[in-house]
């Protein structure tokens, strides 16, 4: 279990009663005026004090202290869950009902004891967290995406499809604005690896980011952005903005959710569309998942290239499973053949990130697309993660190594400025010039 206390609420019944009747009082009260933002707290505890003088409560000075932080933090912040959100330690919140919230920290998934009142509060949570951003939650639309202020990615769904009640998952975004370095420092990748990878991206190579849920892709696709050159018109494109590029001249835009009447949705595949005729230098797409995968494949064959997204696959050969799948969602009715001669020709690199059993995020695979074989997309692995056993406290060992294998796009890289040595990919002179690579 977790250190983290439970809230006074759960020990003291009556006190949780009080602490309801106040803040359905002083929702009623704010509700009836305008009041803004910033003179919100002020004006709750103007309300609440108000509220003690006509109840005749007198509450020992800590009592009220605790009630009062319970308040602001149930109209003003995230109730019971405010701690976590304070809490750098904590990447993920999951809130599996009043009684059950857990949290990812250093890897490991761990129950707390904290709790909601009731599935209420839990429900007016998320009112709390979507209603600024034009978004709504019923039980004609269950599910949705949101965002928190500081770009932390929010999923809640409520019943009927979440059987046992409203449920809510946190995706925290980092505080610490993470850098390659970071990631060197934390064993995600090596210097040599970085430095092929931030060629390939100021080159204006074409890079999938693969892996599976929590592997770390967006904060990769984040650091990676960071290497595109300061004077390029980039646009992201994302369900939920989270991206957090560094650069003056960007563009960002997000999915809408459809109405009340379950129209005017805009989506990611209607936003890469649209990005096209916004003369993008870069268009960065946060995850594919349907049918836009074929519209992105088609900019970066027609000259938008240097674009950058993620995807959910296990491999890099499923990455090439998983985009032939997604292209044929488009509804376009094409052979086969001709969506793989489309990846194909439009993905240069396609980099693997894993979350390992240990909780350790690393880079598992950069792997090369080269072309097509008769039927079939050819690829070459040019750095790979070997693991070498797990410690006595469970760490992953391993280390991430060059296959030895020189990428058949140097001569792009090399064009673009990058003159890489045979030594950063492990490959001897002698092994450059076998009978293979020169085919």
């Amino acid at each position: 279990m977790s250190d983290y206390p439970a809230s006074p609420k759960s020990a003291a019944p009556d006190l949780a009663k009080l602490k309801s009747y106040l803040v359905a009082q002083i929702m009623q009260q704010l509700g009836s005026t305008f009041v803004k933002e910033e003179e919100r707290q002020q004006a709750v505890r103007q309300h609440l004090a108000q509220a003690y003088q006509s109840l005749k409560i007198n509450l020992p000075p800590t009592l009220r202290d605790q009630l009062l932080h319970d308040i602001l933090d149930d109209l003003l912040g995230y109730g019971p869950i405010q701690s976590l959100l304070e809490d750098d330690s904590i990447n993920e919140i999951m809130v599996n009902g009043p009684r059950s919230v857990y949290v990812e920290r250093g890897g490991k998934v761990i129950k707390t004891n904290i709790t909601f009142e009731n599935d209420e509060q839990v429900v007016r949570l998320i009112d709390r967290i979507i209603l600024p951003l034009g978004r709504r939650i019923d039980a004609d639309s269950p599910t949705v995406d949101a965002r928190l202020p500081d770009g932390s990615r929010v999923n809640a769904v409520i019943p009927p499809v979440s059987i046992d009640g409203p449920a809510i998952t946190i995706r925290k975004f980092r505080k610490e604005h993470l850098t390659i370095d970071r990631l060197i420092e934390f064993g995600s990748l090596t210097r040599s690896m970085a430095e092929f990878i931030r060629a390939c991206v100021v080159a204006r190579f074409n890079i999938i980011i693969s892996g599976g849920t929590g592997s770390g892709k967006t904060t990769l696709l984040n650091v990676l952005s960071s290497f595109i050159p300061p004077e390029e018109r980039i646009i992201t494109i994302e369900d939920a903005a989270e991206l957090r590029l560094q650069q003056e001249h960007v563009l960002r835009l997000e999915t809408k959710p459809p109405d009340i009447e379950g129209k005017h949705a805009v989506t990611i595949r209607d936003l890469v569309r649209n990005s096209l005729r916004m003369r993008p230098e870069r268009i960065v797409v946060g995850e594919v998942r349907g049918g836009e995968a074929l519209d992105m494949l088609q900019a970066m064959n027609t000259g938008h290239d240097g674009s950058m997204t993620t995807l959910h696959a296990n491999s890099p050969r499923d990455t090439i499973s998983r985009l032939e799948t997604m292209c044929l969602m488009a509804g376009m009715d094409l052979p086969i053949k001709v969506v793989r001669e489309q990846i194909a020709s439009a993905i240069d690199l396609i980099i693997q990130q894993a979350r390992l059993r240990d909780g350790t995020r690393r880079v598992t695979s950069v792997t090369e697309v080269v072309g097509m074989e008769g039927d079939t997309v050819v690829m070459t692995e040019i750095f790979r993660f070997e693991q070498t056993g797990v410690s006595e406290d469970g760490k992953v060992l391993g280390e991430i190594k060059p296959t030895g294998i020189r990428p058949l796009f140097s001569a792009r890289l090399e064009a673009a400025g990058f003159k890489l040595g045979p030594e950063m990919f492990g490959a001897s002179i002698g092994e450059m010039l076998s009978p293979q690579r020169r085919r």
